[in-house]
């Protein structure tokens, strides 16, 4: 057998999401730590922007649009980058195990792996299926079923969530097609919209019937090969995308590092695990033991450039002190595939072409804020 190639660095990082993003983009901005080492782990040089992938489906822009160059970042910030993932962490002996085999021996760890998907536990399997996550898996599937379907097709998109409302939007007015695809959005027994305003639930269902979007308020299953709603079969469908939300990887429970009880990463208001210190975690892989800090794109942003202020102050012998705790309210663009969009601001909830531009300005600014700090 051949031995593994080890590593060390002064700081690994594992995963490419939001917060390691921002932690290269502030060591490109500042200059890294003086006399620290960094490594990046990542399967994909990119990290894809969530929030414009339903873009890409209506054929808003291109699929490269939606995308931030880690691999630039981490050149300019003088990381070395492994095409990687882990599968193995010893907080004790700081040793992170990748699925190449490679080790690398760290001081402290930042992780920002995302999570994983749930679908066929809480669904069952069915060749049928998409899941959302991981998002660079699911446009790569989606792409080659558009390619092999160009005439309307019949869909079923499960989850009732933010997520899986633009998904059944953009499904339904997909770019490529000869005509709409027919799609029927499966909400779950919680409803539409579960933690929204009741007059942006109204909006949303509203805008789905006038699109001519099924709406089924009742949990889906997969049985003897056929979509269930409740009682209801959904068949004949030709095409079942999940948008669930995320699972726990197993291997950071495995590994001995405190999580809860999904098996999050518990991590205090630092992003410092509770159980091991020297490692950090951010975005759907944590979860915060001090208070509650919902799994969406719109805090996983804001949880970045506290990761990296504290790793730097870490870095450099400083206590951390940055912190993010989640306002009363956040905005929340979510697109309609046709031009108009839903804003949501705690009770507040509206919609139009207006609110479609406003989050496209958005989007776009995020993306061009990393193109330039890259050297794109």
């Amino acid at each position: 057998m051949v031995a593994s190639m080890i590593h060390s660095a002064n700081l690994v990082m594992i995963g490419g999401g939001h917060a390691n993003l921002a932690v290269l983009s502030d060591w490109v901005q500042h200059g890294s730590p003086k006399g620290c080492t960094a490594t990046l782990v990542t399967p994909r040089p990119w990290l894809t922007y969530s929030a414009m992938v339903p873009g890409w489906i209506v054929g808003e822009h291109d699929q490269n649009d939606g995308r931030a160059d880690l691999a630039g970042l981490a050149r300019r910030a003088g990381v070395r980058l492994l095409l990687d993932h882990c599968v193995a962490i010893d907080p004790v002996q700081r040793r992170c195990t990748l699925a190449s085999g490679n080790t690398i021996v760290f001081e402290y760890a930042a992780i920002d792996a995302g999570g994983v998907g749930r679908t066929q536990a809480t669904l069952g399997d069915d060749p049928r299926l998409l899941e959302l996550r991981p998002m660079d898996d699911f446009i790569a599937a989606l792409d080659d079923w558009r390619i092999a379907n160009r005439t309307c097709r019949r869909v079923a998109v499960i989850g009732g969530g933010a997520g899986g409302l633009e998904t059944a939007f953009a499904i339904r007015n997909m770019a490529g097609l000869d005509r709409p695809n027919t799609v029927q959005l499966v909400a779950g027994g919680e409803g539409l919209l579960p933690g929204f305003s009741p007059r942006l639930r109204r909006l949303a269902a509203r805008k789905l019937a006038r699109q001519g979007i099924g709406l089924a308020v009742d949990d889906a299953r997969i049985e003897g090969g056929q979509l269930y709603a409740g009682p209801a079969s959904l068949e004949p469908v030709d095409l079942i995308i999940a948008a669930l939300g995320s699972a726990a990887p197993s291997w950071p429970q495995e590994s001995g590092l405190a999580c809860d009880r999904q098996g999050f990463i518990a991590v205090d208001r630092y992003q410092r695990s509770i159980s091991h210190p020297h490692i950090l975690a951010a975005g759907d892989i944590a979860a915060r033991a001090d208070c509650v800090v919902p799994r969406s794109g719109v805090h996983a942003v804001h949880t970045g450039p506290v990761l990296a202020a504290n790793l730097r102050s870490l870095l450099t012998g400083a206590a951390p002190q940055a912190s993010y705790r989640p306002r009363a309210a956040s905005l929340y663009l979510m697109n309609l595939g046709n031009g108009e969009a839903l804003a949501s601001y705690g009770p507040i909830a509206a919609q139009g072409r207006w609110a479609w531009r406003l989050k496209r300005w958005i989007d776009r600014r995020w993306i061009a804020a990393y193109a330039a700090i890259s050297g794109v």
